[in-house]
């Protein structure tokens, strides 16, 4: 008898099937009839199978893997190494990235592995730089450990274009890493050809948000990576409610910081960034000298200091662009980027117009090996030197 209390062993000889006339006719116990239906009914006994050995594995969204993956390099400077990832051929014109506090290199990887940048990728050589201790894996860095101010990260980069024989080149930089990048090319404006500064503040903090940095700092080294931390890292790249908008990109990032992020070390450069001064420009004065695409998310918090750089640049050599949908451009619209990258590089001459061709040939390559699904890029609006608004702005 099963669960139900049917002894199907007594039933199946009261089995009739209808012959041509239409008449009953009892089906022997024996026959392919009978042998056919104790197939279709429920197994006599089931047993309880226990998956064991079963570990979940939580891939790191943000990684670069296989043909893609970058050369790790460590990079010797007065205040100790630093950790670079070399991706593409080193005999090629050079890109340099710099990354925001709580990521490294491999935050670029949505932008960089974006079909229609893997063809304009062909003609560089990117060097993505890592902040000292934020790299994936790296040791929790000493307590006594005096972190480089903004001003000697930005002067660590020497090191890194001697390191590997570079004359000049192109940045790419996000929040803290476009800081960087932005007083690096002060200093030095004829070893930088061009920059794509993405949420870019150029002024010191205010108390509002030396005290969040402190805040959290203090936190890290107390208490780890706690959920208030990661709710202000999140807040810092994806501006406010993310999960509304872009809810798998929320996920992403709120599990890299929570497993990939050194707290000790993370607390480190978040001070660093609180502590940072202003650049000092000034559009009728001293000014960046390399061209610049101004980038911002229409979400992001740091959105009105774009504004603020943008008043203080030369117009004719700069853009100033708001992506409206977005608080981190690279990783939510990494298809307008990538053509607004490729048009301001286009316009100052350091790359040829890719055709059509072979811009479709790479998106029917990526959409073979299972990438990204290419889309036509959106129409960009660009606003150029918004000085009406930032006219309000004290510089």
């Amino acid at each position: 008898m099963d669960n139900l209390g049917f002894d199907w062993d007594e039933l199946l000889p009261k089995i009739y099937v209808r012959d041509e006339e239409d008449t009953p006719m009892e089906v022997d116990e024996e026959t392919d009839y009978t042998r056919n239906v104790r197939s279709l009914l429920p197994p006599e006994s089931m047993d309880d199978i226990e998956l064991k050995s079963i570990q979940l594995q939580f891939p790191n969204t943000l990684q670069l893997n296989g043909a893609d993956a970058c050369a790790e390099t460590r990079v010797h400077t007065d205040r100790g190494d630093l950790m670079v990832a070399v991706q593409g051929d080193r005999t090629k014109p050079a890109i340099l990235t710099y990354h925001d506090i709580g990521l490294n290199y491999t935050s670029f990887q949505t932008f960089f592995n974006f079909v229609d940048m893997r063809a304009l990728m062909e003609n560089f050589c990117v060097y993505h730089v890592n902040a000292p201790g934020q790299e994936d894996g790296a040791p929790t860095l000493p307590e006594d450990y005096l972190y480089p101010t903004m001003e000697e990260l930005a002067h660590q980069i020497s090191f890194v274009l001697v390191h590997f024989g570079i004359k000049s080149f192109i940045g790419v930089g996000v929040g803290a890493g476009a800081h960087i990048l932005a007083r690096f090319a002060l200093i030095n404006p004829t070893k930088v050809d061009a920059l794509m500064l993405v949420n870019c503040t150029s002024t010191a903090p205010g108390w509002l948000e030396w005290a969040s940095h402190k805040l959290n700092s203090r936190s890290l080294r107390s208490r780890g990576m706690t959920a208030a931390v990661v709710d202000y890292l999140v807040w810092h790249h994806l501006g406010r409610s993310p999960e509304e908008r872009n809810p798998d990109v929320a996920a992403n990032y709120r599990s890299y910081f929570s497993r990939n992020c050194n707290p000790g070390n993370l607390a480190m450069f978040i001070e660093c960034y609180g502590r940072r001064i202003d650049l000092g420009i000034a559009r009728d004065s001293v000014t960046l000298r390399p061209p610049v695409l101004n980038l911002a998310g229409g979400f992001s918090p740091m959105v009105d200091d774009t504004v603020v750089l943008n008043a203080r640049l030369d117009p004719a050599k700069s853009t100033w662009m708001k992506l409206s949908d977005s608080a981190l451009p690279l990783e939510e619209q990494p298809a307008t980027v990538s053509q607004a990258f490729r048009l301001f590089l286009q316009g100052e001459g350091y790359v040829a117009p890719l055709s059509p061709t072979k811009i479709v040939a790479f998106r029917r390559l990526s959409d073979a090996g299972r990438r990204r699904a290419c889309r036509h890029s959106p129409v960009i609006r660009i606003t150029e030197n918004p000085i009406s608004e930032a006219c309000s702005v004290a510089c």
